[in-house]
């Protein structure tokens, strides 16, 4: 089904001419250095490329990247200077020199030697099959194919050497072993970019002899023995990692190999890896990381969803702080307005990846409606609503919530993030751990900005609403603000230590630590241990206020809350979802403080 839903991804974007998308049998890939040729076919000078962002190596569409795992497999007309111009992998030859340095008892002369001829010896094989690709294709015998032939066949490593030297751009083709290609003098476009037409009607000849019913499209036809690399999985192989993929015998069945395990076609498998690999991009829209979890979304047609979801979660960009909260808004007023109604039954979905090793596990996966996913988030964030301080900005989206209640976010324990998501996306009461984490970073936390209390009280709040919802409990509803008709004696609690706090800061005005830094944490889980304590306080802060009014407003609040105490006294424990509301509770009523008039 995912496999499916990505094919079909790739046809939506490849009817779309403005999507970007490379056609069958085509890639897009990061070529940093061209090597410009004049009209007799000798070098002329290193061209270096960059993208939009100034930052070198630009992507062209060039044929198709091969999957290379072992032997020698060359790509069309680009590849690495390894291939391109025979040069032996500047990478490995670094390698070798640092272990020949850390073991020199290993690492002989003469073994440094061997394994310096081996890499050369592979170097002047990859280029033969380089320069044979070029000749077996069907865009042989064109003017510029012919140039650069002719160049390969002239010693061109020597060429660019006598020119060159040590210039920089050739110092770094050498060493680090970029993809390298071609551009004829009078010419932007590389050799690699200029035959589309010619290389799409020829479908580049299928590399499999196997033909099978293709698990995707049903169709006989030849099967991917290799797919191609997924790339940008956070934390997944820099040069790729595969969903699909049998590279052992005990991953294989009926003497099956590699992946005529999993027929899937060769047009199906470029589709599903091109879609997937476009969802990736680093400069996606349809991309997120929550935790560390990769993950991407699209619908099966454009959709308003699509524009906003990403900033419902991630962290906002430098540029644009306030992202998710255009984006909140932009989600209930298209809700409201009903601007989703259009696209009410447009399938949604939704694949959280991480890594594993050469593969890529597939963490999560959701289909939905475009109406649904938008009701789903949008009780999230009703779910998430709390009064706010004045200086609070209203930052709503899941990682900046969810990095109010941990020092940074690598601290975050790896499935909370996708538990999450999962209970939002389907309405569930959220993981229980995301409660113990939250109540435990409140007691060790006093000096938390006012927005970090406010996130934390809104996840606190979420929490326990979502819970009676599922659970159809008789427990009342937590309220956006103070709610006074809360009996609750955890909420009430909650209430009446903000209150002993607040009358200290009165009563000593400028005071460093108040009594929330010596008793909060025994006063939410064993309020009958402290609270005597506080009474005594309390009396003693009430007689230092000057202040006769003050004196009675404190008085009127401590025997509103008092009322509502059980009269067997205070309970010796609170259990988990009391010491929720106690949190709330104080949180409530210390922001009912700080309201103006008009706002009470």
């Amino acid at each position: 089904m995912i496999l499916k839903a990505l094919y079909d991804y790739y046809q939506r974007k490849a009817n779309d001419p403005d999507s970007g998308i490379a056609p069958e049998g085509f890639s897009r890939e990061k070529i940093p250095f061209l090597i410009r040729l004049n009209s007799d076919g000798n070098f002329i000078d290193i061209e270096k490329t960059f993208d939009e962002d100034g930052k070198i190596g630009a992507k062209f569409l060039v044929p198709a990247a091969v999957s290379r795992t072992a032997g020698i497999r060359s790509n069309l007309l680009w590849d690495k200077a390894e291939y391109s111009l025979g040069i032996p992998d500047g990478l490995k030859l670094a390698d070798l020199e640092k272990k020949a340095k850390k073991e020199p008892q290993k690492y002989t002369e003469e073994t440094i030697s061997k394994e310096i001829d081996s890499l050369k010896n592979k170097a002047i094989a990859r280029h033969q099959n380089f320069i044979e690709k070029i000749k077996k294709s069907n865009v042989a015998g064109n003017s510029d194919i012919e140039l650069v032939l002719k160049f390969l066949a002239n010693n061109p490593v020597k060429q660019i050497d006598e020119k060159m030297g040590k210039d920089d751009s050739w110092t770094s083709i050498k060493n680090d072993n970029p993809n390298i290609s071609f551009v004829i003098q009078g010419s932007d476009v590389p050799v690699c970019s200029l035959f589309q037409k010619e290389l799409s009607n020829s479908k580049i000849a299928s590399e499999s002899d196997d033909a099978g019913t293709c698990l995707i499209t049903g169709e006989k036809s030849p099967i991917a023995r290799i797919h191609p690399m997924l790339k940008n999985v956070i934390g997944a192989q820099s040069s790729g990692a595969a969903i699909v993929s049998f590279n052992n015998p005990s991953f294989t069945s009926f003497k099956k190999k590699q992946n005529f395990n999993a027929p899937i076609s060769e047009s199906a498998t470029f589709a599903y890896t091109t879609a997937l690999n476009m969802l990736l991009d680093k400069k996606s829209r349809n991309k997120m990381r929550v935790g560390d979890m990769t993950t991407v979304f699209w619908s099966e047609k454009s959709t308003p969803l699509e524009d906003i979801f990403s900033a419902l979660w991630s962290l906002p960009a430098k540029d644009n702080p306030d992202a998710d909260i255009e984006a909140v808004r932009k989600l209930y007023s298209s809700i409201n307005t009903g601007v989703f109604i259009q696209d009410s039954n447009t399938r949604f979905y939704l694949l959280g990846l991480s890594p594993n090793a050469a593969r890529i596990a597939i963490r999560y996966w959701q289909i939905g409606t475009v109406d649904d996913v938008s009701q789903k988030i949008k009780q999230h964030f009703d779910d998430l609503e709390i009064v706010k301080p004045n200086k609070d900005n209203g930052r709503c989206a899941l990682m900046p919530m969810l990095g109010s209640i941990v020092r940074k976010l690598d601290d975050l324990p790896p499935n909370l993030c996708g538990d999450v998501v999962k209970a939002v996306l389907q309405g569930t009461p959220y993981p229980q751990s995301l409660l113990q984490m939250i109540l435990r970073r409140i007691r060790t936390d006093f000096s938390a900005y006012p927005s970090d209390e406010r996130m934390r009280a809104a996840l606190l709040k979420a929490f326990l609403n979502r819970k009676q919802r599922f659970s159809k409990t008789s427990d009342k509803e937590i309220t956006v603000s103070l709610d006074k008709n809360n009996t609750n004696p955890g909420y009430l609690l909650g209430r009446l230590f903000a209150t002993f706090e607040y009358l200290q800061e009165k009563a000593q005005p400028g005071i460093n630590a108040t009594i929330k830094d010596r008793y909060y944490g025994a006063a939410s889980s064993t309020p009958c241990t402290v609270f005597s304590q506080l009474f005594k306080l309390k009396n003693h802060h009430l007689a230092k206020l000057d202040n006769a009014g003050l004196k009675v407003y404190f008085e009127k609040i401590i025997g509103e809350i008092t009322d509502g105490i059980p009269s067997n006294g205070l309970p010796a424990h609170l259990n988990l979802d009391d010491q929720t509301r106690f949190a709330i509770g104080y949180y409530h009523q210390r922001q009912d403080f700080f309201k103006s008039k008009e706002e009470k």
